[in-house]
């Protein structure tokens, strides 16, 4: 016995001994296995779970950097953000969401049941943040203040504001209302305008209720300076207006342009819309029709085919061209002048707008070189202007025109064009044949006031300097004894082309007998061209004719540009028009009465005298008038220069017929004679050995 117990004696402590290696085993095998799991979640899912651990602790609300200005050429504000009140609702803390809803609604008068369904939505969801109301006006923020409820607090944010409402809205575009851009500028700088945003870091417990919260600050945005300048910009879009006004027009365009910078001076679009309020305008309203309306030119494009020819020593100015009594077949197609001509110089062909002749140019130029100098001109290609939504016309490689096509497109019809192409190929003429790309924005600087970048516009030669001024001096014939009698200027020569084109209709896909599009581009001064008017009237009502309807814009927009940009005169200043002195006399004189006011002449200057002439009392010039009070009497144009002949008869509302160059000295009616309005008047133009 007694050897027997202590043998079991002696076995004890080994099998203690083994359970506790067995356990230190198992522990240090536990802390290996949780110290690996410890490190694998610390280093592998270590971001991970930061952010699973940010999500149900912190939350972040995002806050918008104030958009930077926009800005005119002259550094006046045409877009800015100010700052206003919103409110969010932490949904956790609102104990009767009814009842914070019903007096929600009330201060910001609308209705409380969504708003309620909303809040309900987010605190069955334990969201922790709700904008309730944003950007409201300084009343609406002071009625949702002075509530003070539980649960919904107040935060800061910018709003953008447009001072001059719908002044160049087209140009400047509008935001949403985070303040992203969705149209014109804010659009394409977004980018630049809208700076960094900051953001706020929000604390919460497990219960969502919030205890602390961090900000980091947002970073202001850039300023975009453009080259629109607000004066010019106005009296474009009142010019503009009035035109539609007029016309009874669907909708019209009118662009300024600088052709030695390719600066936009002045865009405008009428119908236009309130940037302030934009979707109280529709999206056809919205859009610009400056560089998304594709038209068919019309004579406007004769241009180029007189360009081409010029430029290739095809032909010149004082050629003589037979205009077949207009009419001419081409590839079996008869194309038709607006007037029957015979044989005319082809300054007088381009003045007078005759298709025949544009389209034996055409025919001499050829279709492949033809293609080339319109593509030269800037058509078929976007513009590149900082706008978006451009397009870039119709126009078929030459490989796909019919064997009739250069009857078409050497009178601007198979091409279409956007009023903004059409003004920069203009452009191209009056900076002496370089094409500079349109351009809108000037520069763009930094919230400390540097210029981060600056306008660096595309230029290139498109022809001669020699070709783009004999073709500035034939467009001026337009304006003296053409089809754009009407654009004429006082104080300035000008030069330029009318279009009148027919539309699509598009249920017919032919041209349309009723809808037309009147144009007139051109610039001014013609010898040193400051500015070059494109104008484009869509479907006018009545009168249609470019002459007629668009011609009158760019005089209005010129006489009113050319002195604000401090552009010296280079003709005389006329005093009022013959046609406003007599509406004034027969206003102001009793019925019967035998005389009215005819002077016509410059200060200083007088106007050959016919027999019935009489001095009037105080030394003016005045004529007597025939029997029919609608009649006037022909005045003498003896020694009068063509541009001074030509102005006479257009204030008259006669006709002139001219023959030659340099001074007149033969007329018909003869100095006296009776005239009526839309009289032909023929005038023999000599010079002196």
């Amino acid at each position: 016995m007694p050897e027997r117990f202590s043998a079991r004696t002696a076995q004890r402590p080994d099998a203690s001994r083994r359970r506790a290696i067995a356990v230190a085993i198992f522990l240090c095998g536990w802390m290996v296995v949780i110290g690996a799991r410890l490190v694998y979640l610390q280093t592998v899912r270590h971001e991970e779970l930061s952010k699973r651990a940010r999500s149900q602790q912190q939350r972040d609300i995002v806050t918008n950097a104030a958009r930077g200005l926009i800005l005119d050429r002259q550094g006046r504000e045409m877009a800015r953000s100010v700052e206003v009140e919103s409110f969010f609702a932490v949904p956790g803390e609102i104990e009767d969401v009814d009842e914070t809803a019903r007096k929600l609604a009330g201060a910001l008068k609308t209705d409380a049941a969504p708003l309620a369904e909303r809040l309900r939505q987010a605190k069955e969801a334990r969201r922790s943040f709700l904008w309730v109301a944003r950007k409201l006006d300084d009343a609406e923020a002071a009625a949702v203040t002075a509530l003070n409820l539980k649960g919904v607090y107040p935060r800061k944010e910018s709003k953008r504001r447009y001072p001059n409402n719908e002044l160049a809205a087209h140009v400047v575009g509008f935001v949403d209302l985070d303040d992203k851009g969705l149209a014109g500028v804010e659009r394409v700088y977004n980018a630049s305008l809208e700076g960094e945003q900051g953001k706020l870091f929000v604390e919460g417990d497990a219960r969502r209720q919030s205890y602390e919260s961090v900000e980091v600050a947002p970073r202001e945005g850039q300023t975009v300076v453009l080259t629109i300048d607000q004066t010019i910009q106005y009296q474009t879009e009142r010019a503009l207006a009035a035109a539609l006004e007029r016309s009874r027009a669907k909708s019209g365009t009118a662009i300024v342009l600088d052709p030695r910078t390719g600066e936009i001076l002045a865009l405008a679009n009428a119908p236009t819309f309130d940037p302030n309020e934009p979707t109280g305008s529709d999206p056809e309203t919205r859009a610009s029709d400056a560089l998304q309306n594709i038209y068919e030119p019309g004579s406007t494009f004769k241009m180029v085919a007189y360009s081409a020819a010029i430029e290739e020593r095809l032909a010149q100015p004082e050629d003589r061209i037979d205009c077949q009594m207009g009419a001419i077949t081409v590839a079996g197609r008869v194309v038709h002048d607006h007037t029957a001509f015979g044989t005319l110089t082809l300054t007088e062909a381009l003045a007078k707008s005759s298709n025949v002749a544009a389209i034996k140019l055409g025919l001499k130029v050829g279709d492949a070189r033809m293609y080339d100098y319109i593509t030269r001109f800037g058509f078929g290609a976007k513009t590149g202007i900082e706008l978006p939504g451009e397009t870039q016309g119709i126009l078929r490689k030459v490989e796909r025109w019919h064997p009739s096509s250069i009857g078409s497109i050497a009178i601007g019809q198979e091409i279409g064009v956007t009023p903004l192409q059409i003004a920069a190929a203009f452009g191209t003429l009056a900076n002496d044949g370089v094409h500079v790309a349109p351009h809108l924005v000037r520069e763009v600087r930094d919230a400390a006031g540097a210029t981060a970048r600056r306008a660096e516009p595309q230029q290139r030669r498109v022809i001669s300097p020699e070709t783009a001024r004999v073709v500035r001096r034939m467009l001026e014939s337009v304006t003296v004894k053409g089809t754009a009698k009407a654009a004429q200027l006082e104080g300035y020569t000008a030069a330029g082309k009318t279009g009148t084109a027919q539309k699509i209709d598009p249920q017919t896909k032919t041209y349309s007998t009723t809808k037309f599009v009147a144009s007139f581009v051109g610039f001014a001064p013609v010898e040193n061209p400051a500015v070059v008017i494109a104008v484009v009237i869509n479907e006018p009502v009545g009168a249609y004719h470019g002459g007629d309807v668009a011609a009158p814009v760019f005089r209005d927009i010129a006489e009113d540009v050319l002195p604000y940009m401090n552009i010296a005169p280079d003709t005389e200043v006329e005093q009022p028009s013959v046609r406003e002195q007599l509406l004034a006399e027969r206003a102001q004189t009793p019925s019967g009465s035998e005389s009215a006011l005819m002077s016509d002449a410059p200060t200083g200057e007088t106007v050959g005298l016919p027999e019935v002439a009489r001095q009037g009392g105080d030394g003016e010039v005045v004529y007597a008038t025939a029997a029919d009070a609608s009649a006037l009497l022909m005045p003498d144009l003896r020694g009068r220069s063509l541009r001074d002949a030509a102005r006479i008869c257009a204030q008259l509302g006669l006709e002139l017929e001219a023959r030659g160059e340099g001074r007149a000295f033969r007329q018909f009616p003869e100095v006296g004679a009776s005239v009526a309005p839309r009289q032909v008047v023929r005038v023999d133009f000599g010079r002196s050995n």
